[in-house]
This record gives structure tokens, C-alpha cells and sequence, in this order.
């Protein structure tokens, strides 16, 4: 994985100063070297300058970027962020057409396959990907996201000019750009953050390629297009080969993004998800005599705080234990104190440049540093809920029948510490209504669709579009923050395409939540993996982090006037707050915890206006 970036102007040459410009281009690698410290890069033209910071995981010698290819008279420029899975299949096909090679990198693929099939090309694409293209023949600068808007890519067009980045830090570095909010972007933070909303970046002119797009900027101007989206056929499948084409594909896509040339990891909880994703990667690394390394995830003192609750029923360590010694594996249990917790707080925001999903955000990305110090490749079990429909609101009456976002039903907990004239100012409930009755307008669906399938389509789709791309924006973040790529098997096209219209039934045979996932597990898993019940990433239950979380707020935004927060929420309904005991069994978003996670994500957002210096226009 990489860190991109850079600009476009048909307005400007930048060659006219050229100091200026390449220190621009110099200071949006730095910002975003921690996605790739393996190696740099720039590339200055008089309408297009491009930045690159690389991790290397294939083709190590080779594929350093900017990387420039000429055909006939044809010449093109790519910086490119990901790893594509069909690499193969791209080169063989592109060499008997004629094309050479000068490296072995998916770069060099992806470039050629441009200039021999056009702007269109990306369909072709097997993989996780961010990448720009400046085309000087034919005057166009191209922008590219994968299908699952599994890797950022950040842009804004201002003043006749193209910004684009991997991360908003870089953007916001030019001298063009100002770090401000307005109505919409504080919304998406007190109103529906961590989410966001599809394509917006918060800060003000700040957008997000869309998943499935591309964009061509040229002389007339900004162009989106859509390559890929989900539609909805009818399933005429029967269950069993439902079962057998969708086990082909979790096992293909797993084998698949197991490529790479630098050894590989897996993430493991024991629960389905990453126990079939690393029970797939040990079986193939043993047919080379080698062993597969794993990682577990946990809270120092847990094994004595834990509350099991509706949220949280089991701790992951016996069954992790279970696998280890089923697989094999060579384990490594990590765990995280409550002070580092509550320390990657602020690393937290500087990685995602915005409030971020709290302590299951900050202890995640303690982790992956952690992991990095012997490994840059991860393979992990994220996505599978959104897909197979594990999450309780699949399947919760109230959830099924809720008129709003299911993950954050009650507004309530989010208007609980702000003042009165701000909440009137937000007008939160009609925020939220507008952007969820868009999502549901925007489902695919099928005339013959009962009313009760039809909801299910309408729920897997806000899944898919909101919750899944908040957690891919969280694994991209928390990992590449160390430089170490995480990679989402359950989340390849394919996957989507096929489950997507498999009816509920199947989906959830008997009443059993991913009950076709457990099928495509049998013969990889222990019955007691394939059968557990689902338990979400792990929560500290030590109440020494609310203590300090609490200091926090007292010591740095109440006690501080020039605090920026201030100004949205009250002081006495706040200190009432942090004297109250937390709700440890009521979610606050999705599976957070309303207490711990509300003062958390306000501490994150007093802590990103100041280091960004966030005005509110």
C-alpha cells in the first residue's frame, strides 16, 4: 500500500516554480509517509504534479513511483495506492497483445492496461485500489477507486485546480485549502459520525471518490462516472450450489489476496469471520512447509472487568485458543493498558484527520503498530457482517421496522451534552432523516421483492453503503498508520455480487445469523467456531478508562476557555454526565458503548479542531 497525491491545473504551469510546486508535492509525501516508508517519489509537469509514498510488497526492486510508460507516442504518469488480486491474468493477457514489461509490479499492469484499453480499463480490475493517472497526450487527469471504497482517495476542485490525496492532511497542506466546517460538516460529526456520508470529506470543498468510480478532469471540467454498482437479479440457485458457488468465492478471494512478497499475517478472534480467513491461509502456507502467523487482540484486565452483555456475550481468548492449536498457527495474544487506550486517542484523529470510532478505533491502532514490527501484510475477517448479515439489526423486530439509521436509532445519547441553541442550529433529526431516506431511495431492488425482502435489501444496503465503509475507513486508517496493509477478503466484488441477491432464508437458514457463511466453513472449522455466537471487537471494561477519559474533559475542554468545543456543548449537562455510572449494555453507534465511546469521541473532536485549526464558517 501507498500514500498518493498531487494536483492538476489546465490554468497554470506549474514549471514556472518549480521549487514551489515540488516543495508542495515533498510536503504531501511527508505527511502521508507513515502509508509507505519503503521508498518516495515526485513528478512535476506544467499542468500535473504527483506525489508517492511506497510500502513494498510486491515486485520490491522494482515498481518505484511516479512511474511513467510510453506507448507509440502515447505517455502517461501513474502514483498508485493498493494491490490487485488478478495480476497474472491482467500481464499474460496484456503481453499477447504486444505489451512489454519492465517490472514484475501490479503498477506497471495497471498503467499498460490503461493505454492499451482506455479511461474504461478498470473494470478489468481485481483488487483494492486508489490511483491517478495524468495523461498529457490527451490532456486528462484520471481519478480511480475500487468498487468497495476499500483504499481512500480524497480530492477537491478549487480555483480551476485538481487536489487529490490519500489522506485530508495532504490536502489541506496546500496553500489553497483552509480547514473549515459548515453546517454539513458538523453534522456529519454530531449527528452521524463516526459515519459519514458517501462522497463527503466534512471539511468545506473536501469530497470522496465515490466506490465504483473514476473521475476525468480536463479542460471542461470535473466528470464523474460510475464502473460498478450492486444490482439485484432474481436467485435461482438452490440452496445447496448457493453454498458451493458462494464457498468458491470466499476461498478464491482468500487464496487470491494472499499474494505478496513479503510473508503474511491474519487478525484471529475465533470468530467465524477470521477463523475461515486464517484457516484457508494455514492450509495453503503448509502445502510450502510454511507456518501461518497470527494475532488476537484484548484489553489488559479483561480476563477480570468483563460484562458480558447483548453486545459483547463471550471474550474471544478461549476460542482463540481453540484455533491456535487447531491451525497450528504461530500466535501472538497482544493486548493493550488502558493508558496506551487512552494515549492513541489523539493518534487516532492525526491518522483518520477527523473524530474517529474511539477506543475501538485508538486500541486498534495501537495493535497494528504492534503487528508492524514483524509484518506488513494482514489478511483479516472485516466485512463479513455487512455482507452475510450478522449484525443484531438484521435481525432485532425494532431494528427491522426502525425508520432511521438501525445502528443509531435514539439521537438522544448525541444531543444529551450539546447546548440547546446548537441542537436548534444542527436541526439533527431532519439531517439524519434527509440522509437515510437518500440511502433507501438508492437500493436496487426487484419488483418481485416481498415487503419483507425488500426491507432486507434496504437494510443490507445502508450496511453496505454506511457501516461497511465506516469500518474499511477504520482498517485502512488504523493500519496504514504503521504501514502495514490489511487486506478484506469477504469484501472482494464478486463476493457482494453473488450474496447480495441470495434470498434471507438461505442467508439466514433456520434463523441462524450467517448461517451460509457456517455452511462454507464446515470443512474448515471446528464446530464450536462455526457455531459462535457473534461477539464484536473487544471493549476495555476497566472503569479506570473512564476515569481518565473524564480528567481528560475536565482538565482540557472544561477547564480550558479557549477550547473550541465550547461552543457546542453545555458545561453543567456535561459534568453531570461524566459524574453519572456508564451504560455498558446500551450502544451509543452500532456496538459502542454509550458511555465510554460519548466522552471518547468528544475528547477526538476538541482534539481535532485544535491541531487543524477548524473554523466553524
Amino acid at each position: 500500500m501507498c500514500g498518493i497525491g498531487g494536483f492538476c491545473s489546465f490554468a497554470k504551469d506549474y514549471t514556472n516554480a518549480p521549487e514551489t510546486y515540488s516543495h508542495i508535492l515533498e510536503h504531501m509525501h511527508e505527511l502521508q509517509s507513515h502509508r509507505g516508508p519503503d521508498d518516495q517519489g515526485t513528478f512535476l509537469s506544467p499542468h500535473a504534479g504527483l506525489s508517492h509514498a511506497r510500502l513494498s510488497i510486491i515486485d520490491l526492486k522494482g515498481g518505484h513511483q511516479p512511474m511513467t510508460r510510453t506507448v507509440g507516442e502515447h505517455s502517461c504518469t501513474i502514483v498508485y495506492n493498493g494491490e490487485l488480486y488478478n495480476t497474472e491474468n491482467l500481464r499474460r493477457e496484456l503481453e499477447s497483445l504486444g505489451n512489454v514489461f519492465e517490472t514484475t509490479s501490479d503498477t506497471e499492469v495497471i498503467l499498460l492496461s490503461y493505454l492499451q484499453y482506455g479511461p474504461d480499463f478498470v473494470a478489468r480490475l481485481n483488487g483494492i485500489f486508489a490511483f491517478a493517472i495524468w495523461d498529457q497526450k490527451e490532456g486528462r487527469f484520471l481519478l480511480y477507486r475500487d468498487r468497495s471504497g476499500i483504499k481512500p482517495l480524497f480530492y477537491t476542485v478549487k480555483n480551476d485546480e485538481l487536489l487529490f490525496a490519500s489522506e485530508i492532511k495532504a490536502i489541506l497542506a496546500c496553500p489553497s485549502m483552509k480547514a473549515c466546517v459548515d453546517r454539513q460538516g458538523l453534522n456529519e460529526i454530531f449527528s452521524i459520525g463516526p459515519a459519514r456520508t458517501s462522497g463527503c470529506g466534512v471539511f468545506k470543498d473536501v469530497r470522496e471518490l465515490l466506490p465504483g468510480h473514476f473521475a476525468i478532469y480536463d479542460r471542461d471540467g470535473f466528470h464523474l462516472r460510475c464502473y460498478w454498482k450492486l444490482e439485484s437479479h432474481p436467485h435461482e440457485d438452490s440452496y445447496e450450489t448457493t453454498v458451493e458457488k458462494t464457498t468458491a468465492l470466499v476461498l478464491d478471494s482468500i487464496r487470491r489476496q494472499m499474494v505478496s512478497d513479503v510473508p503474511i499475517c491474519t487478525f484471529l478472534s475465533g470468530g467465524i469471520d477470521s477463523s475461515l480467513v486464517s484457516a484457508v491461509c494455514a492450509a495453503e502456507l503448509k502445502k510450502k512447509g510454511e507456518r501461518l502467523c497470527t494475532f488476537s487482540f484484548d484489553f489488559v484486565g479483561n480476563a477480570e472487568n468483563f460484562q458480558a452483555n447483548s453486545f459483547q456475550p463471550s471474550q474471544d481468548r478461549p476460542f482463540v485458543e481453540q484455533m491456535t492449536a487447531f491451525l497450528g498457527s504461530d500466535h501472538h495474544y497482544l493486548e493493550c493498558t488502558t493508558e496506551d487506550q487512552t494515549d492513541f486517542l489523539k493518534q487516532s484523529v492525526d491518522a483518520h484527520d477527523l473524530p474517529a470510532m474511539a477506543d475501538v478505533d485508538s486500541s486498534l491502532l495501537y495493535f497494528c503498530s504492534q503487528v508492524r514490527l514483524t509484518h506488513k501484510v494482514a489478511l483479516t475477517g472485516e466485512c463479513a457482517d455487512e455482507i452475510f448479515g450478522g449484525y443484531p439489526w438484521f435481525h432485532k423486530e425494532e431494528c427491522f421496522r426502525a425508520d432511521t439509521f438501525p445502528w443509531t436509532m435514539d439521537l438522544k445519547p448525541r444531543q444529551a451534552l450539546l447546548k440547546d441553541d446548537f441542537l436548534e442550529y444542527l436541526k439533527m433529526e431532519e439531517y439524519v432523516k434527509a440522509r437515510y431516506e437518500e440511502s433507501v431511495a438508492e437500493t436496487p431492488r426487484l419488483d418481485s421483492d416481498s415487503p419483507q425482502e425488500k426491507r432486507r435489501r434496504e437494510i443490507s444496503w445502508l450496511n453496505q453503503r454506511w457501516f461497511m465503509q465506516t469500518l474499511l475507513n477504520r482498517m485502512d486508517r488504523t493500519s496504514m498508520f504503521s504501514g502495514l496493509e490489511a487486506r478484506v477478503p469477504f469484501a472482494d466484488h464478486r463476493i457482494l455480487e453473488y450474496v447480495w441477491n441470495v434470498p434471507w432464508d438461505m442467508k439466514a437458514r433456520n434463523g441462524v445469523a450467517k448461517a451460509l457463511l457456517r455452511e462454507c466453513g464446515r470443512d474448515y472449522l471446528p464446530n464450536e467456531i462455526r457455531h459462535r455466537r457473534k461477539s464484536p471487537y473487544p471493549k476495555t471494561y476497566d472503569t479506570k478508562y473512564e476515569s481518565l477519559l473524564a480528567e481528560r474533559i475536565r482538565e482540557e475542554i472544561l477547564g480550558d476557555s479557549s477550547s473550541p468545543v465550547l461552543s457546542f456543548i453545555d458545561k453543567k449537562k456535561t459534568e453531570q454526565f461524566l459524574r453519572s455510572p456508564s451504560d455498558y449494555g446500551k450502544p451509543w453507534y452500532g456496538q459502542l458503548m454509550a458511555g465510554p465511546q460519548m466522552m471518547a469521541y468528544l475528547w477526538q473532536i476538541h482534539y481535532w479542531m485544535k491541531k487543524y485549526h477548524v473554523s466553524v464558517v
